[in-house]
């Protein structure tokens, strides 16, 4: 069968499987099987696929009509223009996530931030595939980037993608249940985090493609979605330096219930995503100790 004709069989399978984006999926999981780019599938229509080419295709598309991430199937995810290593020991990263980035980095380089140091040092907590440290790595080449995970599988991978991308020696990977393992010493200028927020009340909202094949204790957080981000709070004050920011990912209509929460922290604010839904909140640890306010946790 020729390129074209295959690409045409999939885009049909995908769309009668009522996945989202049949084309893109399609075009997707065929460069990955053909080991191209998307030029390469619109130059060369009359491409004749070999056997094992079209059986190796047609894996990935009944895999895909399946319900299956591409993600998992191909291996890789794209995130803040890294080419990043996914397997389902990681969440996959989203393209909302890189607002997490974009406050660390409008923070880190403003100019009205003068008390940050020239070398910044700041903690990923749950880091997945390295995603945000990865990024943050990249873009703050003088940072010194620290990233845990409670699943041993995950750093391997986030490993991988550091070893892969050439920033294995900026970054320290650790093991550890939100920051229990790590010293909170107060020396962080910044933590940042995606941590699991859905709630298990609301665990029928959640697609059934995160609930089937994404790991669980990346999505998933008690039953209102608060309990990592509660452990994570009070941590991450003692953490972070006076006037040190706690940046974090929340989840749809989460914003106030977590700004309620964050004893100890102000300038508390959230930031909206392209849809402008609240997605990142954003907190400092006062530079001056205020003997009348204590935190309560």
């Amino acid at each position: 069968m020729i390129l074209k004709q295959a690409l045409a069989a999939a885009i049909q399978q995908l769309d009668q499987a009522e996945v989202g984006s049949p084309r893109m999926n399609g075009e997707v999981l065929l460069m990955f099987t053909l080991g191209r780019d998307r030029a390469y599938l619109y130059s060369h229509p009359e491409h004749e696929l070999t056997e094992d080419e079209q059986a190796r295709y047609d894996e990935a598309v009944e895999r895909r009509a399946s319900g299956y991430p591409s993600q998992y199937i191909t291996g890789h995810q794209e995130f803040w223009g890294l080419d990043l290593i996914v397997t389902p020991a990681v969440l996959i990263p989203r393209p909302e996530t890189e607002h997490i980035v974009e406050v660390v980095l409008e923070i880190a380089r403003g100019a009205e931030y003068k008390d940050l140091p020239a070398r910044p040092k700041l903690i990923d907590v749950g880091t997945g595939s390295g995603a945000i440290a990865l990024a943050l790595s990249k873009e703050l080449p003088n940072a010194e980037v620290h990233a845990v995970d409670v699943s041993t599988d995950a750093l391997e991978i986030a490993n991988a993608n550091a070893a892969r991308l050439q920033l294995s020696s900026r970054i320290h990977f650790q093991a550890s249940d939100v920051l229990d393992s790590v010293v909170r010493d107060g020396s962080f200028d910044f933590v940042v985090s995606n941590p699991p927020y859905v709630a298990l009340s609301e665990a029928d909202k959640v697609q059934d493609v995160v609930k089937k094949y994404e790991p669980k204790v990346a999505v998933f957080a008690g039953e209102h979605g608060l309990d990592i981000i509660r452990k994570l709070i009070p941590q991450a004050h003692e953490a972070l330096r006076p006037g040190g920011y706690l940046v974090m990912e929340i989840g749809y209509s989460m914003s106030e219930a977590v700004m309620a929460i964050m004893d100890g922290f102000e300038e508390m604010h959230a930031v909206p995503d392209l849809a402008g839904i609240p997605r990142v909140v954003v907190g400092r640890k006062p530079i001056h100790h205020r003997d009348t306010e204590t935190p309560r946790y």
